[in-house]
């Protein structure tokens, strides 16, 4: 059950509208690493969280926090949106139109929205829910979490160095803070569970001497001339999880060249296939 006080999660300011912002913080809302995207992942691995009910209640809890992100975002879109022109009619607004659209305004929220957000990108590209990632496996999702917080942050960085606006400065100010939070709350959650060598490799149920363990901790090079490629920690030295060592080796064709014989009748094929 969710409620709400009707009152914004932190002050939304805009000191001078700007239709073209209002299009980038589109990418906030419905883009790839926005807050539609990160609510509704928190959400569904919370509703799938089984086993210790803490995680539950953390994935649920930044899951409404997030839906309140998109609340505060969609404000700023509506209010950046007030230079619009609303009608051609209007003095000026003929340029103010063109200069608007040559600018790279996103008309969609004007003619669809009326001049309101929207769930979509900055291209006007409605989210649909395929980076939602929810495995049911609490290791795997708090390490999508961390990347889905790192690549948030890193945009709300770009919407910060993209505007001069000193009251979208202070809000996202405020999203980059909490980006950070989650980035290290999701980390956190993780080093509960067992850190490196508890989580890794995910799942931590499956017994490793069933897998092709001469693989397991092999940097594999595909060099065209059998040369070895680059070192680095992950080439030699223990595994981060412990449990193995790496190496590096050339990787060559273990297989055969596939054939998969003839075609079947009435499949379609041609007579030279069958």
């Amino acid at each position: 059950m969710f409620y709400t006080d009707n009152k914004l999660q932190f002050p939304v300011r805009v000191d001078s509208p700007d239709p073209l912002f209002a299009r980038a913080l589109q990418q906030a809302i419905g883009g790839v690493e926005g807050e539609i995207r990160v609510a509704m992942q928190y959400f569904f691995q919370a509703c799938g969280a089984r086993g210790d009910a803490r995680f539950r209640d953390l994935l649920m809890n930044t899951a409404a926090e997030e839906l309140g992100h998109i609340e505060m975002l969609a404000t700023a879109v509506a209010l950046n949106l007030e230079g619009a022109p609303l009608a051609l009619q209007e003095e000026g607004a003929r340029d103010k139109a063109v200069e608007a659209v040559m600018g790279g305004m996103n008309l969609k929220n004007l003619l669809s929205a009326g001049m309101s957000a929207m769930p979509v990108d900055s291209d006007g590209v409605p989210f649909n829910m395929s980076h939602i990632y929810a495995s049911g496996n609490i290791a795997a999702d708090m390490t999508a979490n961390i990347a889905a917080e790192s690549t948030g942050r890193i945009l709300a960085v770009r919407l910060y160095n993209m505007t001069p606006d000193a009251g979208m400065k202070e809000m996202l100010s405020y999203l980059i803070a909490r980006d950070t939070m989650h980035q290290n709350q999701w980390m956190a959650a993780l080093e509960e569970l067992g850190g490196a060598q508890g989580v890794f490799p995910i799942p931590n149920s499956f017994p490793q001497e069933q897998e092709n363990q001469d693989f397991s901790y092999a940097y594999l090079g595909f060099q065209a001339d059998g040369s070895a490629p680059a070192p680095g920690r992950w080439s030699e030295g223990p595994s981060v999880d412990g449990k193995g060592t790496f190496v590096t080796q050339p990787m060559g064709a273990l297989g055969e060249q596939p054939d998969l014989g003839p075609a079947k009748p009435n499949s379609g094929a041609q007579v030279e296939q069958m």
